[in-house]
């Protein structure tokens, strides 16, 4: 059967059909638009599957797996995505549903779906994962198992506090990490060093030439990440902690400088910690939506 998985960003979606002929993934990816609010993004997603139904990919597709960042109800209705705050309210199971309405769709915690797709990459049953991107998500798989489990939640690593002192989560805290670390934090942060906006591309350039204040900024990121890693190795004892996402999949030696901070707080008595970029690199929440459509993952179900 043809599969189809979704990843639902904060600033762009990507689709990966998988057809059973054997042809081959075909994949699709497209930014949010700009206006318009959940309706239009909505109209996006269902222009860029419609898109991926022209592909010459066999047979139809019978299965859906969509990665999902928002915080949902046990109905599938969102209850907050900051990222997309218009989407808050929405019964995202029946609109994905309605896209798709002869596949059996299921929605899954984007964190929790790139840690199992992560796991299976290394062959690691005992592992942390941690995607930093537009936010910072990520999950716990511990013998071969996610945890806590999907009856009792998703793992909202991003929510680990690191600094109390700390600027103010979307999620109302101070200090979370992803209030430092994640992609969007540090660019406001290097807006305000520098008094003008900063893009990606800016940045990634400036932390390549080793300008001081990317240095600075970025390092920051590292450093409240690092407390993460070392805080949720201390409690759950992974073989191995992988680093993906988008933003520190775009940054070269992002997650070096992420390992070097670790060293820095390891204690000596404490759990050894193996960190890795993550093998899937900003595509683990894809990877791990496919094993969704496929039925090797803990869903909730639409429709």
């Amino acid at each position: 059967m043809s599969v189809l998985g979704v990843d639902l960003g904060g600033t762009k979606a990507a689709l990966r059909l998988e057809p059973s002929s054997g042809t081959g993934p075909v994949d699709n990816v497209f930014a949010w638009p700009a206006t318009g609010g959940a309706a239009a993004d909505l109209s996006a997603l269902a222009a860029a599957a419609a898109a991926l139904d022209r592909a010459p990919a066999g047979d139809p597709v019978t299965a859906v797996g969509v990665a999902v960042p928002a915080t949902l109800d046990a109905s599938g209705r969102v209850r907050g995505w900051p990222n997309r705050p218009s989407w808050r309210g929405l019964d995202l199971g029946r609109e994905l549903a309605g896209l798709w309405p002869d596949a059996e769709v299921r929605l899954a915690d984007d964190g929790d779906l790139a840690a199992l797709a992560e796991a299976g990459a290394a062959g690691c049953p005992d592992l942390v994962h941690l995607g930093v991107g537009t936010g910072i998500g990520g999950g716990i798989v511990l013998g071969g198992a996610l945890c806590p489990g999907t009856a009792r939640g998703s793992c909202e690593v991003g929510h680990v506090i690191v600094d109390l002192a700390g600027e103010r989560c979307d999620c109302g805290r101070h200090g979370c990490v992803q209030s430092v670390a994640s992609g969007r934090a540090v660019l406001r942060r290097a807006a305000r060093r520098l008094g003008r906006d900063v893009g990606f591309d800016v940045l990634r350039e400036a932390w390549r030439d080793g300008e001081p204040w990317a240095l600075e900024t970025v390092g920051e990121s590292a450093a409240a990440l690092a407390a993460a890693v070392v805080s949720l190795c201390e409690l759950v004892r992974p073989r191995l902690v992988t680093i993906g996402g988008g933003f520190a999949s775009g940054l070269p030696g992002y997650v070096a400088e992420v390992a070097h901070r670790v060293r820095q707080l390891e204690r000596p008595e404490g759990p050894p910690i193996l960190l890795r970029p993550a093998a899937l690199g900003a595509l683990s929440s894809l990877d791990g939506a496919v094993l969704l459509a496929r039925g090797a993952a803990p869903s909730a179900r639409c429709g």
